[in-house]
C-alpha cells in the first residue's frame, strides 16, 4: 500500500477520555487511521486495540500550547476535538482548556487543511452565567470563525459505562443517607447514549453532515428528579430524594471546589448550569439539526444502563429485582 491509498488520517483530540474513546472506536470501525492526541499518551495505550495492528497511534499535545497541537495534526485529513472539562483544576481552566485550547485546534486544523469536528455542549453561550457554558459558547466562536465549514455538535448530558452522571450518583447511593435534588429536581435533561453521539461524529467524518451547529439529545426529556428514580429503579435501592436549594447547594459546592487534591462531586458553576433545562432547543428540532435529523436512532436509557450500571446493585447480578436495599 503507497502513501497515496492509505486511508485518511484523523487526529482526535481527547481520544482516551469518556467520550473520545468512543470516537476512537466508531472511526477505526470506518477504517480510517486515528492519531490519539492526548496529554499523558503513557496512559493512553489502551486505545490501541480498538483498531487493527498500527492503525491507532498515540501523540502527545496539550491545548494550552499550540506548538503541540499543530504537530498532532500534521498529515491529517479530519480532525476531532472531544476535550472538555467539567471542573477547573491547577492550570485547566475553562478558558484554557474550552476557549483557548478550541482555538488552538481549529488554528491548527486551518493550517493543513482538515476537516473538523467539534463537541460543544447544549447551553453554550458566551453570555451565560456559568463560567463552563461561557467558556464554550467562547469556543464555539473561535471555531465557526476559523473553520467556517466546521461541524458543531452540542450533546445533552452524555451516559454510558463510566459517565459522569449515573456513575456518580450511583456510587454516592452506597453510603448516603440521601441523594440531593438540586434546586428541587426539576431541571429537564435529555440523555444522550455515548455511543450515538460517537456515531454522529463517525458520520461528521465521512461527509454525511453538513457544517454547522447540531444539538443531540436522546429519545427521552427527564427531569433531574426522574433520573435519580430511573437510576435508584435499576440498581435496586430506595434513597430519599431531598430538595436542596440552589444557594445552599452553590455553598456546597463552593466549599467543595475549594478541597485540594479532589475531584469534587460539585460545584458553584455547575449549580448554575442547573437553573436551566439541558434540552434539544424547538429551533434545532425544526430544522432538523438533531440526531434524528442525521438519521440517528437514539438509544434508550433503559436499553443500557442496567448493563453498565449492575455492580451497584446490593448484590451486583446477583441481587434479585425488587429486593431494593
Amino acid at each position: 500500500m503507497t502513501l497515496a491509498t492509505l486511508p485518511p488520517l484523523v487526529t482526535v483530540f481527547g481520544g482516551s477520555g469518556f467520550v473520545g474513546r468512543h470516537v476512537v472506536r466508531a472511526l477505526a470501525r470506518r477504517g480510517y487511521r486515528i492519531r490519539v492526541a492526548v496529554r499523558r499518551p503513557d496512559l493512553a495505550g489502551f486505545v490501541l486495540p480498538f483498531g487493527n495492528v498500527g492503525q491507532i497511534s498515540l501523540a502527545q499535545a496539550n491545548l494550552r500550547y499550540p506548538e503541540s497541537v499543530r504537530k498532532a495534526v500534521e498529515g491529517a485529513s479530519f480532525v476531532v476535538n472531544c476535550v472538555g472539562i467539567l471542573f477547573e483544576a491547577g492550570r485547566n481552566k475553562f478558558d484554557a482548556v474550552q476557549d483557548f485550547g478550541a482555538r488552538a485546534v481549529a488554528d491548527a486544523a486551518k493550517g493543513v487543511g482538515a476537516k473538523l469536528v467539534h463537541i460543544s455542549a447544549i447551553g453554550a453561550d458566551v453570555a451565560s452565567a456559568s463560567l463552563y457554558a461561557a467558556s464554550k459558547g467562547r469556543g464555539e466562536q473561535a471555531v465557526s470563525q476559523l473553520v467556517p465549514d466546521a461541524v458543531i455538535l452540542r450533546p445533552s448530558i452524555v451516559f454510558g459505562p463510566e459517565d459522569g452522571f449515573f456513575n456518580k450518583f450511583a456510587a454516592m447511593s452506597r453510603t448516603a443517607p440521601f441523594l440531593p435534588l438540586i434546586g428541587g429536581g426539576k431541571t429537564k435533561f435529555q440523555p444522550i447514549f455515548v455511543e450515538d453521539l460517537a456515531e454522529a461524529v463517525g458520520r461528521a467524518v465521512d461527509g454525511h453532515v453538513a457544517p454547522g451547529i447540531y444539538e443531540l439529545g436522546g429519545s427521552e426529556v427527564l427531569t433531574f428528579r426522574e433520573c435519580l428514580e430511573e437510576m435508584l429503579r435499576v440498581i435496586d435501592r430506595r434513597k430519599p430524594l431531598v430538595s436542596l436549594p440552589f444557594g445552599l447547594a452553590s455553598f456546597i459546592g463552593g466549599v467543595a471546589s475549594a478541597v485540594p487534591l479532589i475531584a469534587p462531586p460539585l460545584t458553584a458553576d455547575q449549580v448554575v448550569l442547573l437553573k436551566k433545562d439541558n434540552v434539544v432547543s424547538p429551533a434545532a428540532t425544526a430544522e432538523g439539526r438533531t440526531l434524528e435529523g442525521l438519521g440517528i436512532r437514539a438509544t434508550p436509557l433503559a436499553a443500557v444502563l442496567p448493563g453498565y450500571l449492575v455492580h451497584f446493585r446490593p448484590q451486583g447480578q446477583y441481587t434479585r429485582s425488587g429486593k431494593a436495599a
